[in-house]
């Protein structure tokens, strides 16, 4: 007798706790779609701030002058000013082996000349969890030397990208504070910010580290960068109603922590390979522009806010087209 009423309380606790999750989800998704409604200023638009993730073949030795020209060609006439090339990544200790970038500075002198006023930027990381540990001394000193080293190719910046850095990580503001000693241009790609109280607990519950940072982190890592791009993808959102408002939550959170004199990028997901069964229906360049376009409208004109555009090589002529028809206007 005593069992069966332990067993019916459970039970009873059990479908209060389903029913409270299922309320939460309930809102979180009204939230959003909320946030994906009305229709953007016209003025909303690319001010010619944009960037472009490229991959790791452009300074390996497997692209050519001539592929810098044909790029070029699909550049000219976007906003795109920013290109974050893969050069890495660090090794485990932080090393960076200059046998990965051996066309490097042909890369960069072909960019500069096929493109004036485009600026080229290292984009190194590595995984820190099970890998590579920003915590140790050493390992932050290798990673300045190769990023000294690495200047030397003629970079315009650095661009890290370390994943996954937890909420209130210091040893990575420390190396953002050294990494100054050797470029005047220095940007970060960063997990997005939480969105609503108790999301960043309930993530890192569940996925085992930080999916988001707290407004206060992401604000202190700003502080000591040019750029931010946020990395406004790998949403999980099943809806593109839901992935809009996402993406207009992202930006209007980053609109009002990120000062105007700094260049603030959203994420647009250029890729097709998400891993879940709806990632590719639900996100989109389309989808990323109109959301960063409506958070726009709502806080007001931005010289320096754009799109980043994730990544050249699985980019399809349609995310060209949206890019060009929902961004450039």
């Amino acid at each position: 007798m005593i069992a069966r009423t332990v067993i019916r309380r459970g039970l009873r606790g059990l479908l209060l706790v389903s029913a409270v999750a299922v309320a939460l989800l309930g809102l979180l998704a009204a939230a959003l779609r909320l946030q994906f409604t009305g229709a953007p200023a016209a003025w909303a638009k690319s001010t010619g701030n944009d960037a472009l993730w490229l991959g790791h073949a452009w300074v390996d030795g497997r692209k050519t002058e001539r592929d810098v020209r044909e790029l070029a060609l699909r550049l000219r006439g976007t906003g795109i000013k920013d290109l974050y090339v893969h050069s890495g990544p660090f090794d485990w200790d932080g090393r960076l082996n200059p046998s990965k970038y051996p066309s490097a500075r042909n890369f960069v002198q072909w960019a500069h000349k096929a493109l004036p006023g485009v600026r080229v930027q290292a984009w190194l990381g590595q995984s820190v969890k099970h890998g590579l540990d920003l915590d140790d001394p050493k390992s932050r000193q290798n990673i300045l030397a190769g990023v000294a080293d690495i200047m030397k190719q003629g970079y315009d910046g650095i661009h890290y990208d370390f994943e996954p850095i937890g909420d209130g990580d210091t040893s990575f503001l420390d190396l953002l504070d050294k990494t100054r000693r050797h470029t005047r241009l220095l940007s970060v790609s960063t997990p997005q910010i939480e969105p609503y109280p108790l999301m960043r607990p309930i993530a890192r519950l569940a996925i085992g580290h930080d999916k988001y940072w707290s407004s206060d982190y992401f604000k202190t890592v700003v502080d000591r960068v040019d750029q931010v791009a946020i990395m406004t993808y790998d949403s999980f959102a099943p809806l593109q109603s839901l992935y809009g408002g996402y993406v207009v939550r992202q930006a209007a959170l980053a609109l009002d922590l990120v000062p105007a004199t700094k260049a603030l990028y959203i994420g647009a997901p250029a890729y097709h390979d998400h891993g879940v069964a709806w990632g590719d229906y639900a996100e989109s360049v389309a989808i990323a522009a109109e959301g960063a376009k409506l958070a726009l409208s709502d806080h007001g004109p931005r010289e320096r806010y754009g799109l980043a555009l994730y990544v050249d090589f699985a980019a399809t002529e349609q995310d060209w087209q949206e890019y060009e028809k929902g961004w450039l206007g």
